[in-house]
């Protein structure tokens, strides 16, 4: 044999799994939903929770007052440009309008789901816009929780009470029941 195929054999063949009968798959309850940047830590406030929050914090502020700076240099730039007075004024009222809608409606994520088919996808636009609206609304929710984590945590108690309900009232075989007696 040469080196070349020493090295291509394996030392040692793979150990073998055990042959056994599959093991039946017990629900254990429903699974917590994640948040973005908090992962399931929000559960039982572990793993770094209260760090997350912090840092989430920080980093949407340095976000939206970064983001002040580069939308007040592009003003500056217009102002450079000389386009006038009317579209000066439109840039900074269209940024207002749309930071405060974007505002509102990152807020109002927090605490309800919207429907698939609602007006949210037609938003989508105006909220990329007014993206320091959004900056700001994660930075102010982090100071209560983590944002989102009231509506998950009472989807998710939700979740548990009504498996442990329908566990609870299972009761053996239903095929081995006896029949019910006749009056």
């Amino acid at each position: 044999m040469s080196d070349d195929q020493r090295d291509q054999t394996p030392a040692e063949p793979a150990p073998a799994e055990p042959a056994s009968p599959a093991q039946p798959v017990v629900p254990t309850g429903p699974e917590p939903e994640p948040i973005r940047f908090f992962g399931t830590t929000w559960v039982n406030h572990d793993g770094g929770y209260g760090a997350r929050r912090v840092g989430v914090a920080l980093g949407a502020l340095v976000l939206a007052v970064v983001s002040a700076f580069l939308l007040r240099f592009s003003y500056e730039g217009l102002e450079i440009g000389n386009v006038g007075a009317f579209l000066s004024i439109s840039v900074v009222i269209l940024f207002a309008i749309a930071s405060s809608i974007a505002f509102a409606k990152t807020w109002e994520s927090f605490s309800r789901r919207q429907p698939p088919s609602s007006d949210e996808t037609a938003l989508k636009g105006l909220k990329a816009i007014g993206f320091i609206g959004s900056l700001i609304a994660y930075f102010l929710r982090c100071f209560v929780e983590a944002p989102g984590e009231k509506l998950r945590r009472t989807e998710y108690e939700r979740a548990s009470v009504e498996f442990d309900r329908r566990r609870s009232s299972r009761t053996g075989n239903p095929a081995a029941r006896r029949p019910k007696r006749k009056k």
